[in-house]
């Protein structure tokens, strides 16, 4: 964490000590954070595996790998290490002079095991489509239901496993597939973007994949370039991610600032005769950060995400998800703070403090956002979003039960959230950005979007917009907005379908942003 990072999460910190939330707001969530995690001791160690291979500028050489029947030469010592390793006790990964890289496929992470990527080393995950295919052959393809890979890390129902460590993970999505039918042809983010072109599903192995269990933890760890989403935690109870760091792409598959030559990236129009030989994060398609799924008691904290979807997205399509607390992050590229689309058992008891969004006018950045649509939203309510610093972010503020057209089954309703400490600064090419506040309403159905506004302040105006994703009705605004006690900035106006109620007491300084834009924490990042 770079010092003036620290300086503002530690001035954050003081101030939400002290009453964070004023006792007239119905949203009222004030969770704690555990104490930091640690690395193993040198005594908690079962086995210590020595690199042998040498990556250089986040790559290997391509000659490594090129045979697919020696695509992944560690899985074999990594896994027998794991599955030998007592509860408790970490598998850990060393360079050794210049070997400094593992290449590995599917790795299953057992009960109570670590797996420790010391500093200076790269796991990477082969670029082989059949070492990932759980068994319908489709892996490296569009089609199908887009299930057809196992993630590089793996876990289900297991209890007290961990992955830590200051090196990386890095799942070569800009590399060339070796087998399959793409083999040659396309890489892993060619895949991903035929949903755009032909409206068939990718089939990518995602980075690490949580299913069932509790108290997982990630620390200090690097996840880069993932062909699918980095992070999926569905039904654990316990999770906790500190000081990770999540990238997509970096810069062995991009340019400084993205500046992709044209040609050279995925056209999501189209499908690819060729493989793409430059990324930007638009185009790395669905590569999430961090997905929240069902889950309870998540924890994630001094985390910085830039990535080519949603910085953090929280669902609950089976279960439910409630007690999560995000706190002391920053976000860079990607599609936003998001809880959604997948509401439909309910999301409830969310809180987000200390947040920063840099958008790079990223016709692409979002930064606050609930989306849900009426195939599969349920209830959201008790979410507080607090002590947020935005900047150069086309969407800042998206709040819409038609995130996507939907077939009336359920009938989302968004209630009891508020917006605290919101300091949104200009962006250059988009303004104030965009602002969306919509209520549900389907015939007699009406479940108006209630929200709290408290001292959220734009440095420019800003503009409120009706237009969803895939539409919606002919009256969207259906919301009740209270705002204040502090200054709320946005140019709201009451209608019949829209009602302010105007508590604002006078003025009161916007959130400070002075040192809330750290650069990312990694070489390998382009931005």
């Amino acid at each position: 964490m770079s010092l003036s990072c620290s300086i503002r999460h530690l001035a954050a910190v003081t101030a939400l000590g002290a009453a964070a939330l004023p006792a007239a707001h119905a949203a009222s969530f004030n969770p704690t954070l555990p104490a930091e995690p640690r690395l193993p001791t040198a005594t908690e160690v079962c086995k210590t595996l020595t690199a042998s291979l040498t990556q250089t500028g986040g790559l290997l050489p391509s000659s490594v790998d090129a045979d697919p029947t020696h695509s992944q030469p560690d899985t074999a010592q990594i896994q027998d290490a794991i599955n030998h390793c007592p509860a408790g006790q970490a598998v850990r990964l060393v360079a050794s002079g210049n070997a400094n890289a593992f290449l590995s496929g599917p790795l299953v992470l057992n009960s109570g095991v670590t797996l420790w990527v010391d500093s200076n080393v790269t796991l990477f995950a082969s670029r082989s489509p059949k070492d990932f295919d759980n068994g319908g052959g489709r892996c490296g393809t569009a089609g199908g239901d887009g299930k057809s890979c196992n993630a590089l890390i793996r876990l289900k129902n297991a209890a007290n496993s961990r992955i830590v460590g200051d090196g990386r993970i890095d799942g070569r999505g800009g590399a060339v597939l070796t087998s399959g039918p793409n083999a040659g042809k396309m890489t892993w983010w060619d895949v991903a973007n035929l949903l755009e072109a032909t409206g068939k599903k990718q089939n990518n192995p995602r980075l690490v994949n949580l299913i069932g269990g509790s108290n997982f933890t990630l620390y200090r760890i690097s996840l880069l370039n993932s062909p699918n989403a980095h992070v999926v935690v569905s039904g654990l109870t316990g999770f906790v991610a500190w000081g990770t760091k999540v990238l997509a792409p970096s810069l062995a598959y991009a340019k400084p600032n993205y500046a992709c030559a044209a040609g050279t990236t995925p056209n999501p129009d189209v499908a690819a005769t060729q493989p793409s030989t430059c990324f930007t994060p638009a185009t790395a398609a669905n590569t999430d950060g961090i997905d929240v799924v069902e889950s309870s008691k998540v924890r994630i904290a001094h985390s910085s995400i830039s990535t080519g979807d949603d910085h953090i997205a929280i669902k609950a399509a089976d279960a439910p998800a409630s007690d999560i607390y995000i706190a002391h992050n920053d976000l860079y590229h990607g599609h936003g703070m998001s809880i959604g689309s997948e509401t439909t058992q309910g999301v409830n008891q969310v809180r987000v403090d200390d947040l920063s969004i840099d958008g790079f006018d990223d016709a692409q950045v979002n930064g606050l956002r609930i989306k849900t649509y009426d195939s599969v939203g349920g209830t959201v309510s008790n979410v507080i979003f607090a002590n947020v610093c935005m900047r150069n972010v086309k969407q800042p503020l998206i709040f819409t039960p038609y995130y996507s057209s939907g077939n009336h089954s359920t009938a989302p309703n968004i209630n009891d959230i508020l917006l605290q400490n919101i300091h949104v600064l200009s962006s250059a090419k988009y303004g104030a950005g965009k602002l969306v506040f919509r209520g549900y309403r389907n015939g007699s159905v009406v479940n108006p979007l209630k929200m709290t506004l408290d001292n959220v302040v734009f440095d420019s105006t800003s503009f409120l917009t009706a237009d969803g994703k895939k539409g919606g009705p002919t009256q969207p605004d259906d919301a009740t907005l209270t705002l204040g006690p502090g200054p709320v900035t946005i140019p709201f106006a009451a209608s019949s379908t829209f009602k302010l109620i105007d508590q604002r007491a006078g003025a009161q300084a916007p959130r400070a942003c002075d040192s809330a834009f750290p650069p990312f924490p990694l070489a390998e990042s382009p931005i």
